[in-house]
């Protein structure tokens, strides 16, 4: 699968998928049946993470920053917010080991490259040992090769503690899916406080629905015995 797919290309990959086309009918089901409840209660736990999640992890740990499509192979407003979290990061000496993912999502150059680039241009300091993961195309993907590169380091096999940087409406998704995928994880705001703008509104909701279809499809899979769409995300 190449990772240079554009948007529209992703979005009808996932959906000519049948897990996902399954999981997205049984989450309209859901939906239906409860007259939009269940999702509503996403929609709250999607709220709470991104309004509580704390800015520094309680100890110094690995710190995963998640990467965004970039625009004119530069890093646009949300990626350079969680850039500039890890910087703070690093400044403070909370970072044992940082991890920027992201492949390429269009352009010349992965969004982990551009990250590291951006770093660099203000002042990066020289003793972080940074490592780029640059094959992934969404937050699945950047969690699995993260897990992969964190596996190879030695003592192999056992992973660390990870920090989780990213926007804040992005936090509940990336934690749902890391704990799927076996990490001992914590979310951290790339942005000091919760924004209150119409487009930050939008993009809560949007992610309590995509929330919504992960994790009610993966419960009915379990609950049917679908054991393709659970190994999905494990």
């Amino acid at each position: 699968m190449s990772p240079s797919l554009s948007p529209a290309q992703r979005r009808l990959r996932y959906l000519r998928d049948r897990d996902v086309q399954y999981a997205a009918l049984v989450t309209v089901l859901v939906m239906l049946l409860s007259a939009g409840l269940v999702w509503l209660g996403y929609l709250i736990h999607v709220w709470r993470i991104a309004a509580r999640s704390p800015l520094a992890p309680p100890r110094r740990m690995t710190v995963l920053v998640f990467g965004q499509r970039l625009g004119r192979d530069h890093p646009q407003h949300d990626y350079r917010l969680r850039l500039r979290r890890a910087m703070a990061l690093l400044r403070q000496q909370q970072v044992d080991h940082l991890l920027l993912l992201g492949g390429r999502s269009g352009g010349n150059r992965s969004e982990a490259e551009a990250g590291l680039a951006w770093l660099q241009r203000r002042g990066l300091p020289a003793a972080a040992r940074i490592e780029l993961e640059q094959d992934s195309i969404d937050s699945l993907e950047n969690l699995r090769h993260a897990r992969r590169l964190l596996q190879a380091q030695p003592p192999t096999g056992a992973l660390p503690a990870v920090a989780l940087v990213t926007s804040r409406y992005h936090l509940a998704r990336c934690l749902l899916l890391a704990r799927r995928l076996g990490f001992d994880s914590v979310p951290i705001a790339a942005e000091p406080t919760l924004p209150k703008r119409p487009r930050y509104v939008g993009l809560l909701l949007m992610e309590a629905t995509y929330l919504m279809w992960i994790d009610i499809g993966l419960r009915w899979a379990r609950l049917t015995g679908r054991h393709r769409m659970t190994e999905r995300i494990g």
